[in-house]
């Protein structure tokens, strides 16, 4: 009896240091919040103002000669991927959610940003990864020069980012967003395109400005998957938080039924002892 309150006195020790744990993640990621909250706000509204200009672009006649929107466009062809995991796990499924979705296009040449994606999709001997939290717009923009160009050059069919999506505080969704080749708009914006007047000319403005829209994109996707990441750690670590709680009070319980039959059976023996 008495090794199995022992026994439960320390397991009772390993959910509270686990307990504390998961309540000091939990804070860290509630701190995080409303940074990456404002910093996936503030890259949308970016993007979005970048793609009203391409929606308008690509409205026009001139511009759909543009290799941005004659290339590709074949199915099952060469398909290149932005990954974006987090840097760090204890989040629930949301790195894992981004892996599965992966797996839907075999042959995909990947580029990772976030720890946990570089340690899956490339070797990373040296360490050294693009963290998906400090991800800066120059890099950004870097990789989308790098992407408009192997697209130029008929490298790839397709170029797509793998990454969470961001609901709510409670929920996020694993989407694949498509941003090379372009596709052609037929909606109320395109009807902006009356009286604007591009210099030199359209065709010279889509090529100028769909790096400048890549970039918006990818940064937009980080600052939106880095949000959607703080958020589930903190559901996780919530949960935890409770199961741990729960677990204690459970082994609380049974620790105190244990110990007091260890102290009914002492002065059963005490007392059977003392008739003798």
């Amino acid at each position: 009896m008495g090794q199995d309150t022992r026994e439960l006195g320390n397991r009772i020790k390993s959910f509270d240091s686990t307990l504390h744990l998961t309540r000091a993640m939990g804070l860290v990621a509630s701190s995080k919040i409303r940074r990456a909250t404002e910093g996936m706000i503030h890259a949308k509204e970016y993007m979005s103002a970048v793609d009203d200009t391409m929606k308008i672009l690509t409205a026009s006649p001139e511009c759909a000669k543009s290799v941005y929107m004659t290339r590709g466009n074949r199915s099952g062809g060469r398909t290149k991927l932005i990954v974006i995991a987090g840097d760090r796990g204890l989040c629930g499924g949301y790195n894992a959610n981004v892996f599965r979705m992966v797996r839907e296009f075999p042959g995909a040449e990947i580029v990772p940003i976030g720890k946990r994606a570089s340690d899956r999709y490339s070797d990373n001997e040296d360490g050294i990864y693009d963290s998906s939290e400090i991800y800066p717009f120059e890099k950004a923009k870097e990789l989308a020069d790098e992407l408009c160009r192997d697209f130029n050059e008929g490298e790839y069919d397709r170029i797509g980012i793998v990454c969470n999506r961001y609901i709510s505080i409670i929920a996020q969704e694993v989407k694949v967003s498509w941003i090379l080749p372009l596709n052609r708009t037929e909606s109320e914006i395109s009807g902006r395109k009356a009286g604007i007047v591009w210099e030199p000319d359209e065709m010279s403005m889509i090529e100028a400005i769909v790096p400048e829209y890549v970039a918006a994109m990818i940064i937009a996707a980080v600052r939106e998957s880095f949000a959607c990441e703080v958020a589930a750690r903190r559901m996780a670590m919530d949960n935890a938080k409770k199961n741990a709680e729960q677990m204690i009070d459970d082994l609380q319980l049974e620790y105190n039924r244990a110990r007091q039959g260890a102290i009914t059976q002492e002065i059963t023996e005490i007392v059977a002892g003392s008739g003798d």
